[in-house]
């Protein structure tokens, strides 16, 4: 066993020794004012290495948590409902663009979201963006509460560009609330991990 551990001594020296001419040093000169340049530089170089590494590691975990797709598809979501937001003047009745989102559901009167009647409007009504709480009552039971987020008159006289965007609107929303309701139950389930 010794001789193995002289043997490694001997091989490091000699590697050694070839470093320092290869690098022009004295052969002379202390083992220390010899490499005490290269091993600040080297120490430099160690630490920026493990900075790039955890910095690569924490966009790695970032990216595990939630997919990329699905990050830039919901701000892609986020940013076209806020477009929305201001284009159909729901500020005027929810000014507070994130309290849009605090709201149970999102319905639209006076134009069809379902399959067999999708986007057509219904005659002779009107069309509004309905949002919808649940708030207690004198007993204390929950009821539906319907809250006018837009008013945009009768639905025959309605411009065909402000109803797409008036159905985009209440789509996005719902998008925007399905993803929520998938990242709640992700944390509820990691709980368990």
């Amino acid at each position: 066993m010794a001789s193995s551990i002289d043997k490694l001594k001997e091989l490091t020296s000699k590697l050694e020794d070839r470093l320092v001419e290869k690098r022009g040093y004295y052969q002379n000169a202390p083992l220390i004012s010899k490499y005490s340049k290269h091993i600040s530089k080297d120490r430099e170089v160690i630490e920026e290495t493990k900075t790039d590494i955890n910095n690569k590691i924490e966009i790695i975990e970032e990216s595990v948590s939630q997919p990329a797709p699905a990050k830039s598809i919901r701000i892609a979501n986020i940013e076209k409902i806020n477009i929305l937001y201001k284009k159909l003047k729901i500020f005027e009745k929810s000014p507070d663009f994130d309290n849009i989102f605090v709201y149970k559901a999102m319905n639209l009167s006076g134009i069809g979201l379902k399959d067999e009647d999708f986007g057509e409007v219904r005659a002779g009504k009107y069309i509004q963006v309905i949002a919808i709480t649940y708030e207690p009552d004198s007993l204390g039971k929950k009821k539906a509460k319907n809250i006018s987020l837009g008013y945009f008159g009768k639905g025959e006289t309605i411009d065909p560009e402000l109803k797409n965007q008036i159905i985009e609107f209440v789509l996005r929303w719902r998008y925007e609330k399905a993803f929520q309701n998938v990242q709640h139950y992700k944390e509820l389930i990691s709980k368990l991990d």
